[in-house]
């Protein structure tokens, strides 16, 4: 059984992938999961560019913002489940670059705030 934070984690999911594929992002895996950790989606930006994608689920921002969550330890294992990623694929990235999509539930609709090349 799904906790309240893990439905709300997947709904948000699911809208920002939604909310990427309408934005010039193809969508190339959700979920991927490895020993190291997993990469909640990993895309095709418009200019081409392989991006990790971070997406973090908020109800409200009464305890910081999603990407407030984001650290510099956060970014590394990003950073280098997007390489691990792309080897498993037989693919290489030259600029891996990571993205993180803030979700907020706003009624029966999503908000979102979208950092692209994020940097620790």
């Amino acid at each position: 059984m799904r906790t309240a934070a893990q439905r709300l984690g997947a709904a948000g999911e699911q809208a920002a992938a939604e909310y990427l594929s309408h934005n010039d992002y193809e969508i190339l895996d959700r979920n991927w999961r490895c020993s190291a950790g997993e990469l909640d989606a990993v895309a095709r930006a418009g200019n081409g560019q392989i991006v990790a994608i971070e997406v973090k689920t908020r109800s409200s921002q009464r305890f910081g913002t999603g990407f407030d969550a984001i650290n510099a330890q956060k970014y590394r294992r990003l950073h280098k489940l997007l390489i691990l990623w792309a080897q498993a694929h037989a693919m290489f990235i030259a600029q891996p670059r990571i993205d993180i999509v803030e979700v907020y539930p706003s009624g029966d609709q999503y908000l979102f705030d979208l950092h692209q090349s994020v940097q620790p």
